[in-house]
């Protein structure tokens, strides 16, 4: 049925009014216009038809516990013992409480020698600790994660580990990289302040990233940026240009290195929101904060302009850039 001049009217003052307070309007079928409000932030991992979901903070908390395991060289295995054991303990959250002295993300207490209240509050710290005593428990990756764990922290509920295991595989295989491109965050963008180039050629926001990357993965070859900043070698417009912008090198090309891509690639999505990072492009796929971040990871086409492949289609480097105001 033609629709009516005054329906006409009443959308468009439906329009400009949404437009007014920064919502986009939408056609929703028969029902008539509605505002197209932000998506929901988010984080899911998928695996195998398992489908784990966090909010931001978790995110960035496995993230670590995850990136410590891969600095250290240990298994996806180890990952989800831990994994399990903080979603029991703290809910995947840094916790300024807990029984008696209990503290951080593993709940570990100052009073039985795992380190100061600063320190077991300190992510990184604390994932190391729990690594440092796994690694000496005898055949811990063959052994029940319920028993792993309690071997670690004795708990005064050891079988409910168990009931995080399932989630916990997922977000390791993701998080280490073994599963690739199946962890990813809808992040919506807030406005914030530019930034000038510093010292090293790249923006405070741009250097808290490359820091954020080398506390958890420790030593790593970074480029795509240089004192007084860089002035050619990327495609027009690129972030490069602006110090906002950092490649993360995995070569040689390898299945090893690929993995460890992924691990850093995940990594950085779920620690988007805390970095205000703005895209993360890896072996031919692209993630993006804001209004595309809800569909996740998507294909990625490179630019039509001579150069090698492996550059071209970001195969032996993690390219990550920070919002620009």
């Amino acid at each position: 049925m033609p629709m009516k001049r005054g329906a006409l009217v009443a959308m468009g003052a439906v329009g400009v009014f949404a437009l007014a307070i920064g919502l986009t309007v939408r056609w929703v079928g028969d029902k008539g216009i509605g505002p197209l409000l932000p998506p929901k932030e988010q984080c899911t991992a998928t695996v195998n038809g398992t489908t784990v979901e966090l909010d931001l903070e978790q995110a960035e908390s496995a993230a670590i516990i995850a990136g410590v395991a891969v600095r250290r060289g240990l298994p996806a295995r180890a990952a989800t013992i831990a994994l399990a054991t903080a979603y029991q303990e703290s809910g995947l959250r840094n916790l300024a409480h807990g029984d008696r002295d209990s503290l951080g993300l593993f709940q570990q207490r100052p009073s039985m020698g795992w380190g100061t209240a600063k320190q077991v509050r300190d992510p990184h710290y604390a994932a190391g600790k729990f690594y440092d005593a796994l690694v000496k428990v005898k055949n811990y990756q063959t052994l029940a994660v319920t028993v792993a764990a309690d071997r670690v922290q004795r708990s005064a509920f050891p079988n409910a580990y168990a009931d995080h295991e399932a989630d916990a595989r997922v977000l390791a295989s993701a998080l280490t990289g073994q599963s690739k491109s199946v962890f990813a965050c809808t992040v919506n963008t807030d406005s914030v302040k530019q930034e000038v180039v510093g010292r090293s050629g790249l923006t405070p926001r741009a250097e808290a990233v490359r820091a954020d990357l080398l506390e958890t993965f420790g030593k790593l070859s970074t480029g795509g940026y240089a004192p007084g900043g860089v002035q050619s070698g990327h495609m027009e417009g690129s972030a490069h240009y602006d110090g906002r912008a950092v490649d993360v090198f995995v070569r040689p090309i390898s299945t090893t290195n690929t993995t460890k891509g992924w691990a850093m690639a995940q990594y950085l999505v779920a620690r988007a929101d805390l970095l205000k990072i703005k895209t993360v492009i890896f072996s031919d796929k692209i993630w993006t904060a804001g209004g595309r971040s809800d569909s996740g990871w998507r294909d990625y086409t490179p630019p039509e302009r001579s150069g090698d492949p492996a550059i071209l289609r970001h195969l032996d480097h993690v390219h990550v850039d920070v919002q620009e105001q």
